[in-house]
């Protein structure tokens, strides 16, 4: 007996166990609707672009074994997708380069391991631009992935596939990556949520660049995170994928977050900035910022919408553009590597842009680097300081809704209309990222608001330091006084397979 098929389409993971537990539904018919909607949908969306459909049904067959002798794991029988680098045995992992299509990591991401573990049903991967590196979702391998809401528009990058494919109910559940607003951005786009977690919480063994062995580590700014369509299930995927790496930090340390800090509208202190020095936040994201803000005090909710405390966020946004770029620094060949450290030797000292911030940052030397890093560990004892008086602090995702694909070359030349004035790509983009990635704070993408076109829009919920657990708790207590996810009204159901 089958669930009707707009809950098999879009139902969350608590209410897909629900009925996996009761019988009304079995892993292997789940898995079989599920199939079904990526192959009558996905050729017009290009989400789930490695599928591992025959690996898929025998860990159904395993799951429904398992259920009926009465065992209960986090995820058994719900079926998951991935971000195209994480590393799946016998699946390639290419990060989206030509070059590396035919390569295939030996061994599973614990990440990956880690779902299994409990249950997951691992059916595909989801698309990437190349080398994760832009706000779209397109390579030369696996072509563009479109936001289901409007297939001229990005699903966001670089996490897009994956933010796609939840609004498309190819699943609920997908683990995205973020650097620089990958998993908030695609949240934002697709109307979704996202949840970047604080720097360490979850470790990188087995997402590293081919063909680099997985080798315990953590990286600088980039996290792993879960991507859902409720803030439970981000919660619930959390519990599954977070923890030190056994194989390193693991030997000595266990995991143990706090609670969140509040439970209730009433008891949050919430600064609400919809603005940002360097650059403008558009009409339809800011009107749509200032409308929560009032459902948040009518609520109960102590809003503010500034404070003598806020870091200077013209600093710390060129601050992070430096980091940033070196932390992506290694992924160049030699050749781009002295072309960077030409062009930033031509650098005026005084040039503060961000694009200058960029460059200077891709050349940079480790001696370099560890003053920049001391300036970041003053900013955090910053942002440490504000939440003392705070709890979170709500933030645009990005400037604008899903803007329309872009693939002009070259990319640093690309333009970002805001309410009809155009300003640099990657400055107008990568802004938001900052504060969270530049301090591994947690944050927490919601979608709030429709703009006038009916596209989705979402903030970012940015708390302390490994308080993960209250920007998810905050994005719970938004999504049920003021909704949360709604599909793309485009977007049939399919008939459930029997």
């Amino acid at each position: 007996m089958t669930s009707n098929a707009a809950d098999l389409d879009y139902g969350s993971i608590s209410a897909l166990l629900t009925a996996l537990h009761a019988r009304n539904v079995s892993a292997s018919e789940l898995l079989a609707h599920t199939i079904a909607r990526i192959e009558a949908l996905d050729g017009r969306i290009n989400a789930i672009i490695v599928r591992d459909f025959d690996r898929a049904r025998e860990a159904a067959h395993a799951a429904d074994a398992a259920l009926g002798r009465g065992e209960r794991l986090p995820l058994l029988g719900i079926p998951v997708t991935l971000k195209e680098p994480f590393n799946v045995a016998g699946l390639p992992t290419t990060w989206g380069f030509p070059h590396l299509r035919d390569f295939q990591p030996a061994e599973d991401a614990l990440v990956v391991s880690r779902l299994k573990g409990a249950g997951a049903i691992i059916i595909g991967k989801t698309n990437i631009p190349i080398g994760l590196r832009d706000f779209q979702s397109y390579n030369d391998i696996h072509g563009t992935t479109n936001n289901p809401w409007d297939l001229g528009r990005s699903p966001g990058g670089s996490s897009g596939g994956s933010g796609a494919a939840l609004a498309a109910g190819f699943g609920p559940l997908s683990i995205g990556s973020d650097i620089g607003g990958s998993i908030r951005v695609p949240a934002h786009f697709c109307g979704v949520f996202g949840h970047k977690p604080s720097l360490g919480l979850v470790p990188l063994r087995g997402y590293s660049l081919p063909p680099a062995p997985p080798v315990p580590g953590q990286g600088d700014l980039a996290v792993v995170g879960p991507m859902t369509r409720t803030a439970s299930d981000l919660a619930l995927a959390l519990d599954v994928i977070a923890g030190p790496d056994e194989a390193r930090d693991g030997i000595g340390y266990r995991l143990a977050l706090p609670a969140p800090r509040h439970d209730d509208f009433r008891n949050f202190r919430i600064l609400v900035i919809d603005t940002h020095p360097l650059m403008p936040t558009g009409d339809a994201v800011r009107s749509a910022i200032g409308r929560l803000a009032e459902r948040l005090e009518g609520s109960g909710a102590r809003v503010a919408r500034s404070s003598a405390a806020l870091p200077d966020l013209a600093e710390s946004a060129r601050l992070y553009m430096k980091l940033l770029n070196a932390a992506r620094s290694p992924r160049l060949t030699p050749a781009a590597l002295a072309e960077a450290q030409g062009f930033a030797a031509t650098l005026a000292p005084d040039d503060r842009s961000l694009q200058a911030e960029r460059a200077r940052g891709w050349a940079m030397i480790h001696r370099e680097w560890l003053g920049t890093d001391a300036a970041r560990l003053r900013l955090q004892q910053q942002w440490q300081e504000l939440f003392r008086d705070y709890d979170s602090v709500i933030y645009p995702a990005a400037a604008v809704p899903a803007f329309p694909h872009d693939h002009s070359e070259p990319f640093d030349a690309r333009q970002l209309d805001i309410d009809g004035k155009a300003y640099n790509y990657a400055d107008a983009c990568f802004i938001w990222a900052d504060p969270a990635s530049t301090c591994g704070l947690p944050a927490t993408a919601v979608p709030i608001d429709r703009s006038p076109s009916g596209l989705p829009i979402g903030v970012q919920i940015i708390g302390p330091y490994l308080e993960d657990r209250t920007t998810i708790a905050l994005a719970g207590l938004i999504e049920r006084e003021f909704g949360g996810f709604v599909p793309p009204p485009s977007l049939p159901a399919i008939q459930s397979a029997r």
